[in-house]
Order: structure tokens, then sequence, then C-alpha cells
């Protein structure tokens, strides 16, 4: 393999994206400290190997099949949508990003193998449905509104932070389960949010994204609602004694939120007319957001 080609499936895994696995999994990891669980270095070591694995495959598959069905072309690249444009650059590494997508989903298979042998079935409905958003998010849930709102939120809340306690503790916690709604809404505004710049493109292929069917200001409402939502989450948990009430200080990073709403929707037309230079700013606040607030959350667990 040539190192254009290295240089392409690296670019291609979207390895800057990647600090998303680590704020889940650092969650998770101080919701079973949190809860006073003993566990195996080895198995967080493993857990956060399926977690990357996962979230490179399914970067992998989006650049594959963006590539092969011509949406690559046509979309106007940002640090934050778009695909990274590595195929563009050199399309004859197709092969090997389509490989890099299969291996590293193998990986996560393995991984997840690995587990159900050592401490059993539990944990196989997590992975399985794990798997099944990783192999159908790019060619069939972006085509659902609603399936396509929800997906990423559900892979990087509910199921990677409750699945890895599961695996970490031996337990299943629906405490844990509620801690994870908070990354679950705050990633599913980040897709929300990031799929605007590609609205045109994706419309070319029969996507049918929240922002395509419902329009920028729906969108825009929506995200605020569910920013919202997610701090009502974080007040109601601590209400109810599941979370300490240190965990109030991780509502701050959610003020930006407001910040991004309003100057987005400042720009409403702008980002009809693909013109995106004081766009970007924002989806990089809401980005920051969504990466610091669950490991401030995490901080919190840990002190407390």
């Amino acid at each position: 393999m040539s190192e254009v080609s290295i240089k392409t499936l690296l670019r291609s895994m979207r390895l800057p994206f990647l600090a998303l696995t680590f704020s889940s999994i650092f969650l998770s990891y101080s919701t079973v400290l949190y809860n006073r669980s003993s566990f195996q270095v080895i198995d967080l070591l493993l857990v956060a190997l399926g977690a990357l694995a996962a979230h490179i495959s399914v970067n992998s598959f989006n650049e594959y099949y963006d590539f092969k069905s011509g949406l690559d072309a046509l979309t106007e690249k940002t640090p934050f949508s778009g695909g990274s444009g590595a195929l563009i650059d050199n399309p004859n590494s197709s092969p090997f990003v389509l490989s890099s997508a299969l291996v590293s989903l193998t990986i996560t298979i393995l991984v997840g193998l690995f587990f159900i042998i050592e401490y059993g079935p539990s944990i196989l409905p997590f992975g399985l449905f794990g798997i099944a958003i990783i192999v159908s998010y790019t060619q069939w849930l972006n085509r659902s509104p609603f399936l396509c709102l929800i997906a990423p939120g559900l892979a990087f809340g509910p199921l990677m932070i409750a699945g890895t306690f599961l695996i970490l503790s031996g337990a299943f916690s629906w405490n844990v389960l509620l801690i994870s709604l908070i990354p679950f809404f705050l990633v599913s505004n980040l897709l929300l949010l990031n799929q605007l710049p590609d609205i045109k493109a994706d419309k070319t292929v029969g996507r049918r994204h929240f922002p395509i069917v419902y329009g920028i200001e729906n969108s825009l409402t929506l995200y605020l609602v569910i920013s919202v939502i997610t701090a009502m989450t974080i007040i109601i948990l601590v209400g109810l004694g599941v979370l300490p009430v240190l965990a109030l200080i991780s509502i701050l990073p959610l003020f930006t939120s407001i910040k991004v709403f309003r100057g987005l929707h400042s720009h409403v037309d702008e980002i009809r007319q693909q013109q995106y230079s004081n766009v970007e700013p924002l989806l990089g606040m809401n980005v920051a957001m969504t990466i610091l607030t669950p490991v401030l959350l995490g901080l919190t667990l840990i002190i407390a």
C-alpha cells in the first residue's frame, strides 16, 4: 500500500471525530467508579478498542458509499460536514477504505464475541443493535428523518454507555441508562446541525434527514428544544438522586447552545446559499460542547 493510500485511509477514518468516542467511554468509566463497581482494566481497554473500531467503521463506510454514489463530489466541505474528501483526492484507494470499514467492523464483532464468551449473552442485544446502526446508517437510516436523527445518539449514548457499564460491572443499571440520555441528546443534536451544510447535496441522492424534510428553521428549533431537554434531564436526575448535586456544573457548557442557535438562526440565508464562513465557528462550538459536557459530567461523578 502506498503512502498516499495510507493517508487516504487515515483521512477517511476522520480521526479528529473519534474524540466523541473517548468522551462517551470516559462517562461510562465514570459511572462504574461512581457505583463503586470493580472491573478489569483489560476489559476497559477492550471496550475502548471495540468502540473506536465501531466509530472508524461507520466513518469509513460513510466515506466509501458517499464516494461511490457521487455525493462526495457534490458536497461543500466544512470541518464538520461533507466528509473528508479523501477519496475525491485519491479515488484508487476506495477498495482500501471499504476494507478498512470491514476490518474495523470485524474487530468490533470479535471484541463483542470475547465478552459474550467471557461473561454471557447479556451484552448481545447492545452489540446487535450497534452493528445494525453501523451497516445501515449511510445506506438506509439517512432516508428516515426520525431514525437518522436518533441513531447516532443511541450509538454514543445508551448503547455505548449502558453497554460498557454492563460489561465492566457485570450488571445492568437503569440509573446508568438514564445518565446515557445526556449524550444521546447531545450527539443527536450534533448530527442534526452538521447536516445543515449538506442539504442540497444530500437531496440529490435521495436522503431524507430532518433538515431536508422539515427545513432549516424547524431543525434549529428542534436543536434548541433538545438542548433544553438535555439540561432538564441533568436537573431531574440530580433531583432524583441519580446524579450528585455537583453534576449541575455540567449544565454550564449547554448555555453555548443558545449562542449557537441564535447565531445559526441569523445566518439561515447564508446556509441556503452554501456560504459557511460565519456558520463553521458555530458548528465548532457545538462540537466542543458535545464532547465537553459528558467529560465534565464524568469528572463530577469521579469527584463525588
